[in-house]
């Protein structure tokens, strides 16, 4: 898990809550409320992720985006921005994402649990899904 400021107090509930369902957290921070930058906790997760030292990460900043975008300038990374379960449902059936990024200032701590629940416990459908993700990194 990873987070800047905007998103610490969610990541850390959710951290706890993972960590009581029997989910092992790394937690590549912030670990305060104080005002810090994204890129230097996305980059590690997504490196952690990306060499498959950690199976999938989530990522939470104010809107999502901006950890969301520093997730993805690694090749081997497929972040989705979710903010309705929904769309973290999609994001593993069609997209095989990665990394889940939350928009912490525009969902609940409850919203958020649906969220990644959804997502850490979607598979991805491959088939016509295949060839897509495939195209994703540039080589």
């Amino acid at each position: 898990m990873s987070c800047d400021h905007a998103g610490y107090q969610t990541k850390e509930k959710l951290k706890t809550w993972l960590q009581d369902k029997g989910y092992e957290v790394e937690d590549f921070g912030t670990y305060s409320t104080y005002s810090c930058d994204y890129p230097d906790f996305a980059h590690p997760m997504a490196e952690s992720v990306e060499s498959k030292k950690s199976d999938m990460g989530i990522s939470l900043c104010g809107s999502g985006n901006g950890i969301n975008m520093a997730a993805n300038k690694h090749q081997g990374i497929r972040s989705a921005l979710c903010w309705k379960k929904e769309l973290a449902e999609l994001a593993r059936l069609h997209n095989d994402a990665n990394i889940c990024a939350i928009p912490a200032r525009f969902v609940s701590v409850d919203e958020a649990k649906e969220i990644v629940e959804k997502f850490l416990n979607t598979g991805f459908e491959g088939g016509r899904h295949i060839p897509r993700v495939n195209k994703i990194p540039i080589l």
